[in-house]
């Protein structure tokens, strides 16, 4: 089984682009996920993670969401290689998205419960991240602690 459930924050704004010949948006974005625990030190550290979205939800994302905001993403690991142009092969480890939420407000944007769900069912991933109970769950975060 390969599954992924992620929360974490934009490192940047989105990039979105378009397949060549077919137009299919694709999206990628970095999302910096806290490791659960401090280092030796006592400091918070987070992971940045690669992540490519696909389709209608590539698009939701570039337009709905920017850096710094928090997201949730749901899907699968890939990994990938090529050979670069001094002939060294590359491996790319990347998370590609089935399904992605948007867990912050944003300023202007409607509530959490009321924004569109970037939820796609042809992998049967229905139904999002939470309920209109979800927020109420969450610890909010210091924005202080966020590494950009």
């Amino acid at each position: 089984m390969n599954k992924v459930v992620l929360i974490g924050r934009l490192t940047k704004d989105p990039e979105l682009k378009f397949t060549p010949g077919t137009g299919t948006a694709v999206a990628t974005v970095t999302l910096a996920v806290d490791r659960r625990l401090p280092n030796k030190d006592g400091q918070r550290e987070a992971d940045f993670i690669p992540v490519v979205i696909w389709g209608k939800n590539a698009e939701n994302t570039a337009n709905y969401v920017s850096k710094g905001r928090l997201i949730g993403v749901s899907g699968r690991i890939q990994v990938r290689s090529y050979d670069a142009k001094d002939g060294t092969k590359r491996y790319v480890t990347e998370v590609i998205a089935d399904e992605v939420q948007f867990l912050d407000r944003g300023n202007g944007s409607a509530p959490v419960g009321n924004r569109p769900s970037t939820n796609n069912s042809e992998f049967g991933m229905g139904g999002g991240f939470g309920s209109d109970s979800f927020e109420t769950d969450m610890t909010p975060v210091d924005d202080g602690d966020i590494p950009f």
